[in-house]
């Protein structure tokens, strides 16, 4: 598998995935295309067998080895070389960074040289995620080493490309994954194929969720909860906007943001949150373990998220926070973008509305939090969904089963 990063904090699904794969009976190597960022990692990393190999990230630093190993392929596989070459050069057009569209290859050619011609990793096929950057090394690798591939789209790797930069890596793969039916939709209709697209859910593990006693009534101070990484498409600043207009009609609440971003987008919450007069109900805590997380998630007497589609197209496909908040109990309020509906069914299994839209946004966060009537309807409505459709463990059986039926090799099956 070729990853963006590894381990990195908000992609427990890769890792549950993959974690999943392993008891499956698949043999797993990792591919990263940087080191991790974070200075922690969730725990169940430690039960993932699977080598890592560390590519060099920097053109700058990691220029010699890169040129040294291309060098060396090429001298063994001339032909096959200039054959990834001539793809690589059909690409320059399109590619948004001239270094970059350097970088992949090169990065391509380390990885077939240095981890399998030199020491002899068992490469039978070959898995990106994320359909941008790691796919374009797994497309490039695959040709290199004369293996087939596959990748999986999520959402800002489809949604903020020019979809003729990922249309010939589906017609190049033997199939691709996606997490919604949205995803999948969008797909089929951008590159008009023939070739499989799956829909699978990334699921959560619902052994890790449960009631825990937690009354269905909630009282006040109500505790709002988010999770999500500061960036726009989270639509951050609709919830705070929300909240102020909960707190001007006297509604006791007190809100928690969990979550990281850029120090201009941190700085751009932490001025709005003084403009709405929001310091003394707000906390943030900064990025947290996943079982802070659930902890979180005890406490909360709703989740809310205020996705918007972002500027450059980037959008969300089903955030699993929202998951886990229905697997706990949480009632969800959140907006009507993307994959989120294929979860939360509005006036079922939690409340939606239109993005940017701060007054439709408290009154449904007021609802979920005021109506007991709602709130004992929609909390049971979502954690039956959620476990009949988001369970991890069915999800990755039905993946592997998928690759499988493609051939991929599975040792341990």
């Amino acid at each position: 598998m070729v990853l963006k990063g590894y381990p990195r904090i908000s992609e427990t699904f890769i890792s549950n995935e993959i974690r999943l794969l392993e008891a499956m009976g698949f043999r797993i190597h990792i591919y990263s295309m940087r080191a991790p960022r974070e200075h922690f990692s969730h725990e169940s990393i430690k039960e993932i067998k699977a080598r890592v190999t560390y590519l060099p990230e920097s053109l700058l630093f990691g220029l010699p080895a890169l040129l040294w190993h291309n060098l060396r392929l090429f001298a063994r596989m001339p032909r096959r070389y200039l054959d990834c070459l001539k793809l690589m050069g059909s690409r320059f057009r399109l590619a948004p960074k001239k270094h970059t569209w350097i970088k992949h290859m090169l990065q391509a050619g380390y990885l077939v040289q240095q981890s399998i011609l030199d020491h002899g990793v068992d490469l039978g096929h070959l898995h990106g995620h994320f359909a941008h950057t790691p796919t374009t090394v797994t497309m490039y690798a695959a040709l290199l080493a004369g293996v087939p591939f596959s990748f999986t789209a999520h959402a800002k790797d489809i949604y903020t490309q020019d979809p003729r930069r990922f249309a010939d890596k589906v017609e190049r793969a033997e199939f691709v994954v996606t997490c919604t039916r949205h995803n999948e939709a969008y797909l089929a209709a951008a590159c008009g194929t023939v070739k499989p697209i799956h829909c699978v859910y990334h699921g959560i593990n619902l052994d890790l969720f449960s009631l825990n006693g937690r009354p269905a009534l909630a009282t006040p101070p109500y505790h709002v909860l988010t999770v999500a990484r500061f960036v726009p498409k989270k639509g951050i600043d609709t919830i705070l906007r929300a909240l102020a207009r909960l707190r001007d009609q006297g509604v006791p609440l007190r809100y928690t943001l969990v979550g990281d971003g850029k120090a201009r987008d941190k700085r751009a919450i932490r001025d709005l949150i003084r403009e709405l007069g929001l310091e003394a109900m707000v906390s943030m805590p900064g990025t947290v373990t996943h079982d802070e997380v659930i902890k979180l998630l005890h406490e909360a007497d709703c989740f809310t998220l205020g996705c918007r589609e972002a500027k450059d197209g980037d959008r969300d496909g089903i955030p699993n926070v929202v998951a886990e908040a229905m697997a706990t109990g949480v009632p969800v309020a959140a907006t009507h973008v993307s994959g989120l509906p294929e979860l939360v069914t509005h006036g079922q299994t939690g409340l939606l509305c239109q993005p940017d839209d701060p007054d439709a946004l408290a009154d449904i966060i007021h609802r979920l939090l005021t109506d007991q009537p709602t709130r004992d309807h929609v909390i049971p409505a979502a954690r039956d969904t959620v476990r009949r459709v988001f369970d991890n463990k069915k999800l990755i059986r039905d993946l592997g089963n998928i690759y499988i039926s493609h051939n991929v090799p599975c040792p341990g099956r």
